[in-house]
């Protein structure tokens, strides 16, 4: 750890009344597991942070964008809650400053890894929830995701849905998504392609005016039922 957290919590607007919390949210496995005194890692916690800012960004998505249906507001949830997105957030904080690493990541440039930081991020939300409840939790979410929620327009954006579903489906089924070209109909000028596609015990089918979109179009179907799935 290269900085005092002191300056974390000012860049979180967040000061911690259980500073071993924060601590617990800044230590990853690999530095517990070299301590000669048994010291918590941030897996426990990290597992919380999700569910947190799972909730919590749908809660500010379904509060901002009420014309919105479940589908799409599952397909922005996707593009903001994932690996990318959170790692992307925790470098807006210096977050790997003030990560603590065995030897072995600290030589690896683990401060810098996109999994390290985003597992991280999301101990830490779960540390400001333990601390300080469900208001500071939403409160500082929002803020350090206020660019990204600004930028999300009143109709979703065109979202590539094949690697929504592909990231979707190896995150937490292990399976990649098959797709199948059953057959094309009308002129060459004028094709419409059939798509089929089967993943995770679904089949869904998909039409367009090329391979790529019919193959969107199955993808996208497919990602709003295992959307729902999650849910449930």
């Amino acid at each position: 750890m290269d900085k005092p957290v002191s300056i974390l919590q000012d860049k979180l607007l967040y000061r911690f009344s259980k500073p071993d919390l924060l601590e617990t949210a800044l230590c990853h496995r690999s530095y517990a597991y070299e301590q000669s005194t048994k010291t918590d890692d941030n897996e426990k916690l990290e597992f919380l942070g999700d569910a947190v800012l799972n909730l919590i960004v749908s809660h500010i998505l379904m509060t901002r964008f009420p014309e919105l249906n479940e589908g799409e507001l599952s397909r922005i949830r996707a593009s903001l809650v994932n690996e990318n997105r959170l790692a992307a957030v925790a470098r807006c904080i210096d977050l790997g400053e003030y990560v603590q690493l065995g030897k072995g990541e600290s030589k690896s440039k683990g401060s810098k890894k996109k999994s390290i930081l985003s597992d991280t991020f999301e101990a830490l939300m779960a540390a400001v929830y333990l601390d300080g409840g469900y208001i500071s939790a939403f409160e500082v979410i929002e803020r350090l995701f206020s660019s990204h929620f600004n930028t999300i327009e009143k109709k979703p954006p065109l979202y590539d849905y094949k690697s929504l579903l592909q990231e979707l489906v190896q995150n937490r089924y292990h399976q990649v998504p098959e797709y199948r070209i059953v057959g094309s109909e009308g002129p060459d000028h004028d094709k419409t392609f059939h798509v089929v596609l089967v993943v995770c015990d679904i089949e869904t089918e998909g039409f367009g005016k090329s391979k790529k979109a019919a193959e969107q179009d199955a993808a996208k179907k497919a990602f709003d039922i295992l959307s729902v799935a999650e849910d449930d």
